[in-house]
């Protein structure tokens, strides 16, 4: 009994003895940087809890909830405009072709041949802020898309089955997209204007498509917001964001990155007079 009792304590300090990756479960429990580096820096309990940090999403009955059916209303009366057209496209930006989504606005075209490193950073951070950021408040409310609520069809149908198997509080591309946004503005400031504008409209491209209301687009740039602020923490993503600035710098001086709007004289004052 004593032999068998050794080889059990022995055992159990082998197995808390193993790195965290080792100890990670293969069955799909886990998602995170353990079971998926390529697209997480983070591991489960490292980025903000959303349940904690945000408010639930309005209730039917609330003055909120009136806003967002405003809101709805609004982005289904310009789907057939040309900021619906771009809606469209947005709907369809998943996470290999974030980057591109973004390379207008960034000055240069993001991908693992042009820009590996940068391609890498934003790929690499991509379902920290798409699911971890969002995970817990998601799960709890479960909160209906507005095209379920209403009944009524988005602006892309097609992905409608799939979107309805998590919650819409709050959402999970706003919070990537503003999230990625803030990232490449500290890359290549001189553009922040032009990239903070597009990572703003891939938010309201969600309320405009119907997949979101827009309180989980506003809840959705709070998290995107605190998972930057905590990836700024964590070595593995400063390594990366280090190797970007390099790569970036190098573009800039071989003269490959397109120059963004003159920053505006701020109201109040003038240059002064030469």
């Amino acid at each position: 009994m004593k032999h068998i009792y050794r080889i059990s304590v022995i055992a159990l300090a082998t197995l808390f003895a193993l790195p965290a990756a080792a100890q990670a479960p293969t069955d799909g429990s886990i998602k995170d940087n353990r079971t998926n580096p390529d697209v997480f820096f983070l591991e489960m309990g490292d980025a903000p809890n959303s349940l904690e940090l945000l408010p639930g999403p309005p209730s039917a009955e609330s003055v909120q909830f009136m806003y967002d059916k405003a809101r709805y209303d609004w982005g289904k009366s310009i789907r057939k405009t040309e900021r619906g057209e771009q809606a469209f496209r947005d709907a369809r930006v998943e996470g290999q072709n974030l980057p591109d989504a973004y390379s207008e606005a960034f000055g240069v075209y993001i991908s693992p041949e042009t820009t590996p490193e940068i391609y890498r950073l934003i790929v690499g951070m991509r379902e920290d802020a798409g699911d971890l950021a969002t995970r817990e408040a998601k799960q709890f409310y479960n909160r209906p898309r507005p095209y379920a609520f209403f009944g009524e069809d988005t602006c892309n149908p097609e992905q409608q089955t799939e979107l309805s198997t998590n919650g819409s509080y709050p959402s999970g591309h706003s919070s990537l997209g503003w999230a990625t946004a803030l990232i490449l503005a500290e890359l290549n400031p001189d553009r922040q204007d032009e990239i903070l504008e597009r990572g703003f409209q891939m938010g309201e491209s969600r309320v405009i498509c119907g997949y979101h209301f827009q309180s989980d687009v506003d809840a959705g740039r709070i998290t995107g917001s605190g998972v930057v602020a905590r990836l700024h923490a964590d070595p593995n993503f400063t390594k990366q964001l280090d190797k970007a600035k390099k790569e970036f710098a190098k573009l800039k001086k071989d003269g490959k990155v397109k120059e963004g709007k003159r920053p505006q004289v701020a109201h109040g004052f003038r240059e002064p007079s030469k």
